[in-house]
């Protein structure tokens, strides 16, 4: 096995989503220090954290999933503006269940804390994005205090991936924790708890038993990363099935109408989005239609999974501007309930 103390993000329960194809680490050349390995990394520890966090809340994205069809919907927004945190949560209302606050490496935000009170302030149902890479544990756990306290409905643990070359080089990127040890701190304190995997994210044959780590770390819902085609996911969720995993699993839908925003998902790494059907919506004499009926289409056959009990609508949506995007997820949200 790979010394995995080689790991740039430091982390134990690797592989993160962001290895490529060659098995190299998405934040240098080397190969990642997890790629050889044949399987997941055991959690044997109980969740940790400080003793007697507070009670769990009532998700009330959790009261759609046990419907099996929730829609939560990525809130993309412009850096530091509550206006527009307000006027999108407006815009999405009634077309989704909950909102997802991203963490990007290269546009920071407000704290996620004050994220979540202006998702709130706004009538919205905010699951807000916690990542390792610009917080140490000390900020993590106050984070985690402060949440609870804003009002969140639920925590999307992730280590975060890694600033790319030339953002914001003065700045140091901490990982006390990985996202499997911070799922496991978020659940003492008493969220719900969701965790990220990459079906499609090299090495592949981990990718199940590792959520199912996640899974014995305390995490109660899984957030699936874009994969080509329904069946993988189909497949992949019956994998984690065999293993053990037990907790629910929303799914990622490709949300994007025009060039840019379709080639932003397929850069990503460990992503996977299906070029051809990228090709037949960039092609439509209306792409904008086109997009949206190959969102919904894909939504309606990801909630066809036994297992999967909810989509994740991801993705800018457009390259016209934010409001563009929500009113694009607004009207794929709609759909979606319409048709399902």
């Amino acid at each position: 096995m790979s010394d995995v103390g080689a790991c740039p993000k430091h982390m134990t329960f690797g592989p993160c989503g962001g290895v490529r194809d060659d098995a190299s680490c998405e934040m240098w050349t080397q190969p990642c220090p997890f790629a050889e390995r044949t399987g997941a990394v055991p959690w044997i520890d109980p969740p940790s954290g400080r003793p007697g966090g507070t009670t769990r809340p009532v998700s009330e994205l959790g009261a759609a999933w046990a419907g099996g069809r929730a829609i939560l919907t990525d809130l993309t927004l412009p850096p530091y503006d509550a206006d527009a945190v307000a006027a999108m949560t407006r815009v999405l209302a009634g077309s989704c269940d909950a909102f997802l606050v991203g963490e990007h490496q290269h546009r920071p935000d407000f704290p996620p804390a004050v994220m979540t009170r202006l998702v709130r302030d706004a009538g919205g149902v905010p699951w807000v994005t916690l990542a390792c890479r610009d917080r140490n544990r000390v900020v993590l756990e106050q984070e985690l205090a402060g949440l609870a306290l804003a009002g969140v409905d639920g925590v999307l643990c992730v280590t975060g991936d890694g600033r790319a070359p030339g953002v914001r080089p003065d700045v140091t990127q901490v990982f006390d924790l990985d996202g499997t040890r911070l799922a496991a701190l978020a659940a003492s304190f008493g969220h719900v708890v969701a965790v990220p995997e990459s079906p499609e994210a090299f090495p592949r044959s981990v990718r199940a038993p590792r959520l199912v780590e996640k899974q014995r770390a305390g995490a109660h819902v899984a957030i699936l990363n874009h994969v080509g085609r329904p069946a993988t996911a189909a497949a992949f969720v019956a994998s984690a099935r065999d293993a053990g995993l037990e907790i629910p699993v929303i799914a990622a839908v490709a949300v994007y109408t025009d060039e840019s925003s379709a080639r932003g998902l397929q850069n990503f790494p460990g992503l996977s989005i299906d070029d051809e059907r990228i090709a037949a919506v960039l092609a439509a004499s209306d792409v904008r239609a086109a997009g949206i009926e190959a969102a919904v289409d894909e939504a309606v056959a990801l909630l066809a999974i036994d297992g999967v009990v909810g989509v994740n609508l991801s993705g800018r949506g457009t390259s016209l501007g934010e409001m563009h995007g929500a009113e694009i997820k607004a009207e794929i949200g709609h759909r979606i309930r319409e048709a399902t």
